[in-house]
């Protein structure tokens, strides 16, 4: 079940921001609780442009795909009934342009090294998802035996 951000960041879950650079770009941290596991929380950094920028490039419609990712464990984890495919399942998304492009974060366990990863990843009609950030959390044997 993939959960949407909002398109300029959601007040509840934005943590900081700060300017980038003089025109006025920033860069938004927002902090989002994997949704189906209460226990991990990741903290995901991306670019927000500026009007001054998108007249300057006069691309008024989007925002760059770059964006990172960092998770951490907050509480117990219980992986009952998480996807455990190759695959994972995709759980957050945001839209970075009016078409086309979108930025996601996908979970996918690695049972047999007791990792949870969360990958960062672009998607983008024309260019592919070349740019991308993984972070990851520790499982104890407790919580991999919960998974299967």
């Amino acid at each position: 079940m993939a959960c949407a951000l909002a398109a300029c960041g959601d007040r509840d879950t934005q943590v900081g921001e700060f300017s980038n650079d003089l025109l006025g770009n920033e860069i938004m941290v927002e902090a989002l609780p994997d949704p189906d596991i209460p226990g991990v929380v990741c903290h995901v950094a991306y670019f927000d442009r500026s009007m001054l920028d998108r007249i300057r490039q006069g691309n008024w419609f989007e925002n760059p795909s770059n964006s990172a990712v960092s998770c951490q464990r907050i509480g117990p984890i219980n992986l009952a009934g998480i996807e455990s495919s190759r695959s994972g399942e995709e759980i957050f998304n945001q839209r970075t342009s009016l078409f086309f492009k979108n930025t996601a974060i996908r979970r996918i366990l690695d049972l047999q090294n007791r990792t949870i990863l969360y990958v960062s990843h672009s998607r983008e009609l024309v260019e592919g998802s070349a740019k991308m950030d993984i972070s990851s959390v520790p499982l104890t044997e407790a919580e991999i035996a919960t998974a299967r």
